[in-house]
Parts: C-alpha cells; structure tokens; sequence
C-alpha cells in the first residue's frame, strides 16, 4: 500500500495476500469532509476485480491452510489481529477522521474499543458446538455447525472500521473467508487494516478488500456463485436491492439497513440526564448513525420546558475541525449526504415545522469549507411529516407530543422501522414493559447509543434481517450438518423409511 502521508497517494486493493491495482488501471478522488478536497486515489474496481477476490477466498476456503487450521489457531489469529488494532488505533483513528470527518476523540476512543471484537471472538473460535439428540431411532444422531465458505461484507461510510469488524471477526472466528467492499467515500482504513491482517499471519485470500462503487464491484460480489453469505449495512433502498440479488442462487443475507428511533421522555425521567442523552443520540457522530435518535417523544407536560432545556444546551456545541479536541460536531461525511441533508432541512420547512434551532451552516472560518450543519431541531412535528418518517442521517431532530403511555408506543411503533428506542423515566416498571412493546432490536433505558461486542444488534421490520456481535452474530456465519449414526443390526425393509 501506498504511503499515505504522501500527497494525494494511490491506494491499492488487497487480493489474495498481494496489493494489487484494479483490473481498470482507473482510481477516483476521496475527500477530506473537513476540507472538502481530494487527499487519495482509490482504485475503481469492477467485476474482474470482484471475480478474483472471491476466487481467492473460496480457494482458501478450501484448500489452503485456513481449510484444515485447526479452531483454536484461528483464535489466537484473531486475537493477535486484535491486539495489532490497539497497537495502532492512533493512526487507524486519524485516518478514519481523515476520510470521513468524525471527531478525532470520538474515533480514538471508538477503534481502542474494536480489538474486543476481535478478543472476544477469538475465544468463541473453539467453543462452537454441536448437540446429540435424543433420536427415537436405532441411531445416534448429532449435529456439527460447520463455515459457509466466501462471505461478502459491505461496509458504510458513517463507521467503517467497527462496522466491518462487526463483520469480519465473527464470519473468521467460524472458518469462513471473506471478501470486504468497503464504501467508496472511505475505503482507507479497511486497506489499513488489511496491513495488520497480513502481519497478523492471516493466510493469503482468507481476507481480502476490493474498491469501488456500488454497481461495478458491489452487485458482482453479490452475484458471484461461489458467494455463499453477504453481510450488508447501509439503507433500506439498497439492501432490498441487494437482499433480491442474493436470492436468485439462495445466499445467505444479513442487514442492518435505516431506522427512524423514537427517543421517549417522560416527566418523571431525571431531565438533564435525558438532554444529555437526546443530544448524545441525534448529534453524536453527526447524526450519521443509523440509530440516531431522530423523533425525540416527550410527554406533552413536561415539553416546552424540555424543549428550551435542549435547545440551549444544543446552542453550545461547538461545530468545527475534527481533529480539535474540544470540537463536538465535525462535518457531515461526504457532498452527496451534505446535500441530502439541506434537502430535508427545505422539506422540514415546507412542511410546517418549527424549526427551534439551527438549519443552516456554521459561522466562522473554520467551518467555512467543509460541509458543516449546524445541529437542528423541529417542534410542531406529527409522526405523519416526512421528517418523522424519512432516515436524514444527520444532525436534525423531530420532537413530537404525546400524552400517555399507549400513545407514546403508538407513535413509536408508528414506523416502517425498528432498529432503536429510548425510554427516559424514574419508572422502572414503566421501563420494562415498554421495552417489551416497542417494536425495537434494541431498547436502551436511560440511556442512549450503547454497544458492546456481547450483545446482540439489529433491526425488526424494515430495519433488517439478522443480528450482529454476541452469540447470536457468529450464528449468521455457521450452517448445521445432521450426521446418523445407525446402530440397527439390519435393515429390514428398505422401502420403507422414518
């Protein structure tokens, strides 16, 4: 890989173990959201590209070192992976800033945190098993959980390198190969990382990362035949799309796609905690999650009093460089969601909301080229305006009233998605039989944005299909073979079986 301190610097892809240029010989700007100009090349691949990533990992599937490894030594590959992450999150930190605009403490805090995954799945390698059943034949009768072969990841921009280890470390730690597809606004930390792979002792083709856009190298990778899962986060539109490629050859489909979270105040909830975690749900990281709490519910006596207690803590975050340490709010990540945006800031008001706070961009030069929003709020918002209904994906927030509890989940529920929640309340029977009705993957109480490598993570309805970390995320990535055993001494009538 090319040095990336140099300027404008030419990436290149990693396949089967070598750094490869792509198959075109074509490469496309990635921008600095602060700056909003180029600072690398990054290869343009296209379906040959694609075609040999996938070779190379279904080759290694099958016949290299990683085919007969035993569980056990693919842990402690994971593990040193893991370890090779902590030892570099500093530069991984600054190059993900670099390339997508999140704050430079928010990043060196997050990719200190990743090496769990990898710990953590390190230690699952070798604890998966299989069951013997009660079998009411002559037979014993057991199950063996065994890899799916070549697993595709697509990776978001907003959160590239947790949102592929939420991919790699669980499809690895079950003996699967992969081939990851990085978004074409950041692609440089996955290439990073592909560094620490190769020095980790990974065997060639086991991990490999290919570069592009989405229907040259994406839509290949989902169509290949000897793909057998595809691992995908980013909107709903696209998944669908991806999820009805997939189906054509029966492949295995996991999707953590958009979501619309209502965040729940009551007026028994401890107030200033709850600003601190509606601000924490809609303005961390931008807004550029897919759990942001977006349509901030509060119970209509306690609303204007909120509402001015939010605004004027909201009016003191500070907007600016990323890389400052006590900036707040850096840039939206690329041009394209810059513009979304704005779009939906013009629909909010044409629609009739209030618009308490903010819209527009920052003052000051520092944030007088990059693509800065100021952190935006709406009141007179009903659960039926586009801007409670639609996925912005940034710094702007829906509050709407509710009276009681029913209404409070009808509103909720109210919803083609289900990713998230919060529930803010002094009420902990109140608490736990919301997070039984919310229609939800993850419910948080007095608390906002949680994650951890145990638990599980993803969404109902719309949101998606499958879950990611914990258990339950290395399930995604295994298939069960029955194996009989029999122990009759004859087969008595051969036509006639069960």
């Amino acid at each position: 890989m090319s040095e990336l301190t140099t300027p404008m610097p030419k990436l290149r892809m990693y396949i089967d173990g070598e750094w490869v240029a792509p198959a075109s010989r074509e490469y496309f700007e990635t921008v600095d959201p602060f700056t909003a100009r180029p600072w690398a090349l990054v290869p343009r691949g296209n379906a040959e590209d694609a075609d040999r990533a996938v070779r190379a990992a279904d080759r290694a599937f099958r016949e290299g070192p990683w085919a007969t490894m035993h569980p056990t030594v693919r842990g402690k590959l994971l593990y040193r992976l893991g370890a090779l992450m902590e030892e570099h999150a500093d530069e991984l930190a600054d190059l993900e800033v670099r390339d997508n605009g999140r704050l430079l403490a928010e990043m060196q805090h997050q990719i200190r945190y990743i090496p769990n995954w990898f710990y953590y799945y390190a230690g699952l390698a070798d604890k998966i098993e299989g069951a013997v059943y009660p079998c009411d034949k002559p037979a014993l009768s057991f199950s063996q959980p065994e890899p799916l072969g070549v697993c595709v990841g697509i990776v978001p921009w907003n959160a590239p390198l947790l949102l592929m280890t939420f991919k790699l470390a669980p499809a690895l730690a079950a003996g699967n190969t992969v081939v990851l597809k990085p978004a074409e606004h950041t692609s440089a930390t996955a290439l990073k990382a592909m560094e620490l792979v190769e020095k980790a002792g990974f065997p060639k083709g086991v991990v490999n990362v290919v570069t592009g856009f989405g229907p040259e190298i994406g839509e290949p990778l989902v169509t290949h035949r000897l793909v057998r899962h595809i691992g995908f986060t980013g909107s709903t539109r696209t998944g669908a799309h991806l999820y009805s490629l997939a189906a054509r050859d029966v492949k295995r489909v996991s999707l953590e796609l958009g979501g619309k979270s209502p965040n729940i105040v009551f007026a028994d909830a401890e107030l200033d905690n709850a600003v601190r975690g509606v601000v924490g749900g809609i303005f961390g990281a931008t807004g550029q999650t897919c759990i942001a709490g977006s349509r901030l519910l509060v119970q209509d006596r306690v609303h204007d009093a909120f509402v001015d207690k939010l605004a004027a803590f909201s009016r003191q975050v500070r907007v600016g460089d990323p890389r400052h340490p006590q900036t707040q709010l850096g840039p939206i990540a690329n041009r394209m969601q810059y513009d979304k945006i704005v779009g939906y800031i013009d629909v909010a008001d044409k629609e009739g909301a209030h618009r308490v706070l903010g819209g527009g961009r920052p003052p000051g030069e520092e944030c007088s080229e990059g693509f800065f929003i100021e952190p935006t709020i709406y009141t007179a918002v009903n659960n039926d305006m586009r801007i409670a209904r639609e996925e912005v994906f940034g710094p702007v927030l829906s509050v709407i009233p509710f009276h009681d509890e029913d209404e409070a989940v009808g509103i909720a529920n109210d919803s083609d998605f289900g990713l998230a929640a919060g529930v803010w309340t002094g009420d902990m029977r109140r608490a736990l039989l919301l997070s039984r009705r919310l229609q939800a993957g993850s419910v948080w109480i007095n608390t906002y944005r949680d994650i951890s490598y145990t638990t599980p993570f993803g969404g109902y309805k719309m949101s998606g299909i499958g879950r990611e970390n914990g258990l339950e995320g290395i399930r995604e990535y295994l298939q069960t073979k029955a194996v009989w055993l029999s122990t009759a001494r004859e087969i008595a009538n051969p036509f006639v079986i069960g």
